[in-house]
């Protein structure tokens, strides 16, 4: 099925719904980061979480208040958002003064993509508190700047000499249209993990939040009018967001040997925040209370589909109530833990595939995934201290039709996981299949918007602009390898990280001059807003979720000169297609399932060092085809997307660590495989 573009008839818009921080940079101060102050080592390396492992609601209260005495010293009226660690929201407080929106713009004047949408203030701090709550473990402590170092086109930003960063293009996952992740009940707080409104946040202002070195939650800021994304890591900038959101994590902040700052990834120190407590312009332990902020400061507000308007706990992750518990029965001796629905029922239990005879069976399932955790339990991680933990990593198998077969995840892993962890496996059985080209081709054009807000009136207005159709990516795919019958002949077994290529803006990723990459917009009309296929199929949808969102608080929503009538439903696919129901993903970590050459499904690996999931998922399904007697097993390799030099490159198909285990010099495990 084909969805409507957005600037077709009023008439078909009702048939699809059912009518009835940027980057404000005041100043640099200098050409260093220096670590912000706070908690020593922490101790924990992944089993600290327990019962009492959560947010109260006195807490989310000092964190809110902390974070409005910083506003106000700054005279910069804010939207703040306190999340648990499933992403609940515990509460949002908006102070009298505070913007209404926050306007996308990556700062390299880019036309087109979500460049240029006005969103709810209450929306992006929200995806800054999600973005570093599901960031972040008992192993590592990333802020949404840390999400924005590593999901742009260099690494690090501003070096144009780099290749890409590890996460390219993690911003587009947890989105409102997620099939995987979990919609507000209306009610409170319940078993996650939850969606974003609009996606991860590469924006500064998101801070995870810790009690006895386990994370519990985040704080995420809207002050300024920019959501945007910091382009250089050579200088220090005096964030706004950052400043208030790091006030309001006083007496909740990270170990300081956990932040991204004593991480690594590439041979490059991650950032955490420009900013330490020393630096806020209050001390944050004299802000007054929360019962004493009066009505003139501001006050708690409603957030639709996300929040009732009443503060209150977190959830304790690692139990039932969380969505994410242990289940020693199925995976003994793995130290394993699955999602579930809040009352004990694993929501993605192995299941038999729905894809035929050559299904996938739910005891090769259960197999897969439990040779993929082995893997990780023996994995050095490359992003979590203390040095010689394990990877913490989240392994998802899904058919050809998409269907999710089963999930299981260590016991830290983070939590963006589930969701990103899923598209990677659909996207290696999507793009690996002879249907490709045919469901790309089933998405219809869309036109990007721009908006304005007329706060007055209680209106937002957006105004259609440029067109895309993804069809044309299938045909740039075609040219670009050359391979007529690309994406539709199901001839090439593509991994994630083969589609990341491809979808970088330059082929070869890293080397300035290049041409794109099939799938992506040219570095000149590129920006982490417009990413070219990946943003395109699911663009429809996100903005429709946007307008519904806008209307359900109460404004009044006008496309092109026409005011929309109500819509009545939430998008529940972000593109319409079953096989990539919550969209693609571009960096490493997944591959196709096949059975006697045939494929079957694809698996994937997410939650440590790319290179890492990329082992998980490749060296677990070996060791399954082997338990298994050999009934499924990696693509053949004559057939692996690595058989191809598009360009004068060569594809990559999978990118494992030279010596990758624990308590073992032995090397190269993937040669040969």
């Amino acid at each position: 099925m084909r969805i409507i573009r957005l600037g077709a008839l009023l008439t078909s818009l009702c048939m699809l719904f059912a009518c009835g921080g940027g980057s404000n940079t005041d100043s640099d101060v200098g050409t260093n980061n220096p670590p912000p102050t706070g908690n020593g080592d922490s101790g924990c390396a992944g089993s600290c979480a327990n019962a009492s492992s959560f947010l109260t609601v006195d807490d989310v209260q000092k964190v809110i208040a902390q974070a409005v005495n910083e506003a106000r010293a700054l005279s910069k009226p804010a939207t703040i958002v306190v999340t648990d660690r499933v992403g609940n929201v515990l509460g949002a407080y908006r102070m009298t003064g505070a913007p209404p929106t926050q306007l996308v713009n990556s700062g390299r004047g880019i036309v087109g993509g979500l460049e240029g949408i006005p969103l709810p203030s209450e929306l992006t701090a929200i995806a800054k508190a999600l973005t570093a709550d599901y960031f972040s473990s008992e192993g590592n402590a990333f802020t949404s700047r840390t999400a924005g170092q590593v999901a742009q086109e260099h690494f690090a930003p501003g070096d144009i000499t780099a290749p890409s960063g590890p996460l390219f293009g993690v911003q587009f996952s947890q989105l409102p249209c997620s099939d995987l992740s979990r919609r507000f009940n209306g009610i409170g707080p319940d078993a996650g993990p939850h969606r974003s409104g609009i996606g991860l946040a590469a924006d500064p202002g998101g801070v995870p939040l810790y009690k006895a070195g386990v994370p519990v939650g985040a704080v995420g800021v809207a002050a300024d009018e920019t959501y945007g994304v910091d382009t250089s890591t050579a200088d220090i900038d005096r964030n706004i967001d950052e400043f208030i959101a790091i006030a309001g994590s006083y007496g909740f902040a990270a170990p300081a040997d956990r932040r991204a700052n004593q991480i690594t990834a590439g041979g490059l120190s991650l950032r955490y925040s420009d900013v330490d407590f020393s630096g806020l312009t209050l001390d944050p332990a004299a802000a007054p209370t929360f019962a004493s902020l009066g009505p003139e400061t501001g006050g708690v507000i409603p957030v639709p589909l996300f929040f009732t308007g009443t503060i209150v706990r977190g959830l304790a992750f690692g139990q039932v109530e969380s969505g994410i518990r242990p289940d020693p029965v199925n995976f003994p001796g793995l130290d394993a833990f699955v999602v579930d629905d809040g009352t004990g029922t694993n929501r993605f239990p192995p299941r038999d595939g729905t894809d035929g005879p050559n299904a996938l069976t739910a005891n090769e399932v259960l197999t897969l995934l439990r040779e993929s955790l082995a893997v990780a339990n023996r994995t050095r991680a490359q992003v979590r201290r203390p040095f010689g933990s394990p990877a913490g990593e989240t392994v998802v198998v899904v058919d050809t039709n998409g269907a999710v077969l089963g999930i299981v995840r260590s016991r830290d892993s983070l939590l963006d996981a589930v969701d990103v962890t899923t598209q990677k496996a659909r996207t290696a059985a999507f793009f690996s299949g002879d249907y490709a080209a045919a469901d790309i081709g089933s998405i219809a054009p869309i036109n990007y918007v721009t908006g304005s807000l007329d706060v007055a009136n209680g209106r937002i207005s957006f105004t259609s602009g440029a067109a895309s159709d993804p069809a044309d990516y299938v045909g740039a795919f075609q040219a670009f390898l050359p391979q007529a019958s690309a994406l539709a002949d199901g001839a090439i077994a593509y991994s994630n990280r083969a589609i990341g290529n491809l979808s970088r803006p330059f082929y070869p990723d890293g080397v300035p001059g290049r041409p794109p990459g099939p799938l992506s917009p040219s570095i000149e009309s590129w920006s982490v807003f417009k990413t070219g296929l990946e943003l395109d199929i699911v663009y429809q949808q996100t903005v429709a979720f946007l307008i519904y969102y806008l209307q359900q608080s109460g404004l009044t929503v006008n496309l092109d000169g026409t005011d929309l009538p109500a819509f009545t439903d939430v998008p529940t696919s972000c593109t319409g297609v079953n096989r990539i129901a919550n969209g693609i993903s571009l960096f490493g970590g997944s591959v196709p399932i096949y059975r006697n050459g045939v494929l079957v499904g694809g698996i994937g690996a997410s939650g440590d060092g790319t290179d890492q999931s990329d082992m998980v998922a490749f060296l677990g399904l070996h060791n399954a085809g082997i338990t298994l007697g050999g009934a499924i097993g990696n693509a053949p390799t004559g057939i692996r997307a690595d058989t191809l030099v598009p360009q004068g490159a060569r594809l990559l198909y999978v990118q494992c660590p030279q010596a990758p285990f624990l308590n073992s010099t032995e090397q190269y495990v993937c040669e040969g495989k």
